[in-house]
């Protein structure tokens, strides 16, 4: 089975979580709703990769950012291909009063509890991921 590393970060502020809506011009997941994600290159640390796509999806700088938690790798099925999985590293970040400006890669963002994450279509586990880290 192909394994495929992916970061998955949520930032929090105020009891509210971030989520993004993936924009039309992605490859995948087109339109479905997730926490600042991306893949792994090479071996580089998780870590130092989601805080590359927080900076990139939201233009949020690392100072600004505050590691919560780092959860325990979540392994899914990939929806797009067979005999594929994805190993998620989780984590959670802080953040106070963000100016929030997105790339192309996403089309909208909100701020929501974690009850309300079951409201929005999601990428595969993204409810796992999130409570993971709560």
């Amino acid at each position: 089975m192909k394994t495929t590393k992916i970061v998955t970060s949520f930032l929090t502020q105020d009891g509210q979580y971030l989520i993004l809506k993936r924009s039309d011009k992605v490859r995948t997941m087109k339109d479905l709703w997730a926490g600042v994600s991306g893949i792994i290159e090479g071996n580089e640390e998780p870590l130092y990769r989601a805080k590359i796509e927080i900076l990139e999806e939201t233009n949020i700088l690392e100072k600004q950012i505050t590691l919560v938690k780092a959860g325990v790798e979540i392994r899914t099925d990939s929806p797009q291909y067979d005999n594929h999985e994805w190993l998620i590293f989780p984590f959670l970040f802080s953040v106070k009063d963000p100016k929030i400006k997105l790339n192309w890669e996403n089309s909208e963002y909100r701020w929501i509890t974690p009850s309300e994450i079951t409201k929005f279509q999601t990428v595969p586990s993204l409810e796992k991921v999130l409570t993971s880290l709560l």
